[in-house]
């Protein structure tokens, strides 16, 4: 497979503080030799229980952190995230992240044009800016003319909305979503999933979701990973693991979590250990 975006080894430990002067320095372990391909145009679920190391897979393929051990390739380029901010241009420009809570990611004193167009801006890319804010607000379902509001005018999947546009703005070639529906009723959950499969199917994005909904990742992924204590413990085409899960943990987890199908459902993915 050739991915667009590669991990290898990716370990993360952080200090823990001691607890006199002559204790010895002691690590605690967030991820622990993590391998991750992102192919081309395809959909990668994380998922796992909280603390399991998924948001800090994902800051690390991304170079918002810095990795212990492992390295990060994008489209066969080394990312070098404890280079400087500028040299990392070239990834900003080919990456976009939504996070969970849409409210907090977005600057309440900038307007929605100025939030969507910031990438723009930051990254240098020429071009019509304003036209492009119009077009990428009209793509997310939102109309033009609202990008002279502010994001406390908006309902909270307006919001996601919003946030997304401003992801994908510059075209980037992957979208990261961490956690981006959960803070989302049901039936906003169902009209941003869709909008994610349009611009999936429409501009080609590879998507990577870290989600605790296993109805949308079964709906919108073509793999999933599942994550415990810092370590990928099963992987594969996200059928064959929701259905048929070959790890303990992998069936207690499907038994534990919650499942609600954005088509309205429950879907059956997993059976008890």
């Amino acid at each position: 497979m050739n991915a667009l975006l590669r991990g290898r080894g990716l370990t993360r430990r952080h200090p823990v503080p001691r607890g006199g002067l002559f204790e010895p320095r002691r690590w605690t372990t967030a991820l622990e030799d993590a391998d991750v391909d992102v192919a081309e145009n395809s959909a990668l679920g994380i998922i796992g229980e909280s603390g399991s190391g998924k948001s800090t897979l994902v800051r690390l393929l991304l170079a918002l952190d810095t990795p212990t051990a492992g390295t990060v390739e994008f489209d066969g380029k080394a990312v070098v995230a404890s280079a400087p901010a500028t040299s990392l241009h070239w990834l900003r420009r080919q990456t976009g992240i939504v996070f969970q809570d849409p409210y907090a990611s977005l600057d309440p004193r900038m307007s929605v044009g100025r939030i969507v167009a910031e990438p723009l801006w930051a990254l240098g890319i020429e071009g019509d800016r304003r036209a492009r804010v119009r077009e990428v607000l009209t793509d997310v379902g939102l109309e033009p003319a609202m990008a002279d509001r502010f994001p406390h005018e908006f309902s909270g999947g307006q919001r996601q909305r919003i946030a997304i546009a401003r992801a994908i703005v510059h075209r980037p070639r992957l979208l990261v979503g961490d956690e981006p529906l959960s803070a989302l009723d049901v039936t906003v959950r169902a009209q941003i999933l869709e909008l994610l499969r349009d611009l999936r199917r429409r501009d080609g994005l590879a998507l990577v979701l870290v989600s605790h909904d296993i109805g949308i990742v079964q709906n919108l992924c073509d793999d999933v990973i599942v994550m415990k204590d810092g370590r990928i413990v099963e992987e594969g085409p996200t059928e064959k693991v929701l259905l048929t899960p070959q790890v303990a943990y992998t069936r207690r987890l499907l038994a534990s979590i919650p499942v609600i199908d954005p088509t309205g459902g429950v879907p059956d993915v997993g059976g008890g250990p």
